[in-house]
């Protein structure tokens, strides 16, 4: 299974009164790290937009361990949990500067036609993302 890691910089607004980072960022860092995992894998979200395609997330998963702060250095670590040719989970761990993690959690995608969110087979509609997952989860780069 290929995890890619993405830096993630702390910014001041995303941290909260107790001066940790406001839970609602880390759906953020997510996001950031789920588009550079799909980049890593040749394949860009824009090239499914320009075919009216877009990929909702459907379900997200959180749990907090550790705060993290204002300038800690952070990563976030991004795979593809499970996938079944319509829906994609992807997992994610946010690292801190001590290497431990901080927060885990999944979010669920469908891919829709962006006008009516009518579902669509990945595996069908995108043959080539579909076999990167495969790839993926088999453990080939």
């Amino acid at each position: 299974m290929n995890k890619v890691r993405t830096p993630i910089e702390v910014r001041y607004q995303e941290t909260d009164q107790m001066g940790v980072v406001y839970h609602a960022n880390y759906l953020v860092w997510f996001e950031i790290g789920r588009t550079k995992f799909i980049e890593n894998l040749g394949l860009t979200y824009a090239d499914m937009e320009k075919n009216g395609v877009v990929s909702p997330v459907v379900d997200a998963q959180i749990s907090f361990k550790k705060p993290i702060r204002y300038g800690e250095d952070t990563t976030v670590e991004t795979w593809v949990e499970t996938y079944d040719g319509i829906r994609t989970v992807y997992a994610y761990n946010i690292i801190n500067h001590n290497n431990d993690i901080a927060v885990s959690g999944t979010t669920k995608h469908v891919i829709v036609h962006k006008d009516t969110f009518r579902p669509l087979s990945l595996r069908k509609a995108f043959p080539d993302w579909h076999q990167a997952y495969l790839q993926q989860l088999n453990g080939e780069s």
